[in-house]
């Protein structure tokens, strides 16, 4: 039976600003680390003269078409019109016109509501909202879209080309992090190579997080780990989110399905399944990994040096490791023979056999390996 905390040992940093305890406790339940460090705020427009303004014109004068991109906005929609005491009008007014909504969270906000979309993006990308309109025609036609927290999505531009009268609606713009202090620690860590993965859920924060790389000047840095043999993994929620990330030369994880649920199964299979030295003792599956070793569900009390003692004998794939070599992998400048007896005499005490670590005389040592998958 596969165990369901695979992620033990692994340290996570969540960017998001919404959903981020439910991202975040999924992977707890699995037994990761979890950092959460948003890159935005989200900055309401409930009292916005331009959001009311135009949601009295649409009332007025009823669009076509209306474009619903996310669910948060919807409700923000709603939410600033009956603050200003025409939601009514509103939903009346979006009961009787074409109402096309991107992805699922943005269909059952509407739903929330009362309201029966026509037509669902569920690819959840603006370019399939774009191509049904534009296939249909567009001229002449009166098209209200609310945006999401970053503004201009492209699809403006677009429809105004092909001959509409665009109505944009921002009800919600995406914020610096509340916490700069807080962000500028988190992307240092990540500079530092200290997290296994770090994950994003919407391009904003994406774009944020590469922006206080760059202020705090540590983005070329962000980038080397992040690259294909660097040891911190960057994973997207979907191929929009990204897209910032692909514009500096950073090839994230993304999931076949845009959601947070896939998200985190991809996250499983990457981190616990292609990542990390695993061998096969007699007391258990030990699992080598960037900053820790866990053996069977139990992350062990290592130290750095025992840790970097571990690793070598591990990938040695049971063979004798004499005892310059390990002298060399341990960290400091100063290392004697005696230090090593006495590293090692440590680390057998950590693990739950003495005799997994086997000494051989003046050769070296060897540990006691059954099988080795080295992924």
């Amino acid at each position: 039976m596969t165990s369901p905390r695979r992620l033990v040992g692994r340290r996570v940093l969540v960017t998001a600003q919404r959903r981020a305890a439910e991202l975040a406790a999924a992977l707890q339940r699995r037994g990761a680390s979890v950092d959460h460090a948003p890159m935005l705020s989200v900055v309401q427009h409930a009292n916005d003269h331009a959001l009311l303004t135009a949601t009295l014109d649409l009332i007025e004068e009823r669009p076509d078409v209306v474009v619903i991109t996310t669910g948060i906005g919807l409700r923000g929609w709603i939410e600033a019109a009956d603050g200003a005491g025409v939601a009514d009008q509103l939903l009346d007014t979006l009961r009787e016109v074409r109402l096309i909504v991107r992805g699922p969270k943005a269909h059952g906000a509407a739903q929330s509501v009362g309201l029966v979309p026509d037509w669902v993006a569920e690819s959840e990308t603006h370019g399939e909202i774009r191509d049904l309109l534009l296939s249909e025609g567009v001229a002449g036609r009166r098209i209200a879209i609310q945006h999401h927290g970053a503004g201009a999505d492209g699809l403006d531009a677009d429809f105004i080309a092909a001959g509409a009268d665009v109505v944009p609606l921002v009800v919600y713009r995406w914020g610096r992090p509340e916490d700069i202090d807080e962000a500028s620690a988190a992307v240092r860590k990540v500079a530092d190579g200290e997290y296994d993965a770090v994950v994003f859920t919407s391009a904003p924060a994406a774009r944020e997080f590469l922006s206080v790389a760059d202020r705090i000047d540590v983005l070329e840095e962000v980038c080397e780990v992040f690259g294909p043999s660097g040891p911190v993994l960057a994973a997207a929620v979907g191929t929009t989110t990204a897209a910032p990330l692909r514009n500096v030369g950073i090839v994230p994880l993304v999931p076949d399905r845009f959601r947070l649920g896939a998200l985190v199964r991809a996250l499983l299979h990457e981190l616990d399944d292609q990542r990390g030295l695993r061998v096969q003792t007699a007391a258990g599956s030990l699992h080598l990994l960037r900053s820790a070793a866990v053996l069977d569900d139990e992350v062990l009390a290592l130290s750095p040096t025992g840790l970097s003692l571990l690793r070598r004998l591990a990938e040695a794939d049971g063979a004798v490791v004499g005892r310059d070599e390990l002298v060399r992998v341990m960290p400091g400048e100063t290392v004697s023979p005696h230090a090593l007896e006495v590293a090692i005499g440590r680390l057998r005490e950590t693990l739950p056999g003495r005799d997994l670590i086997a000494t051989v005389i003046k050769r070296g040592y060897r540990l006691q390996v059954q099988q080795r998958d080295d992924t």
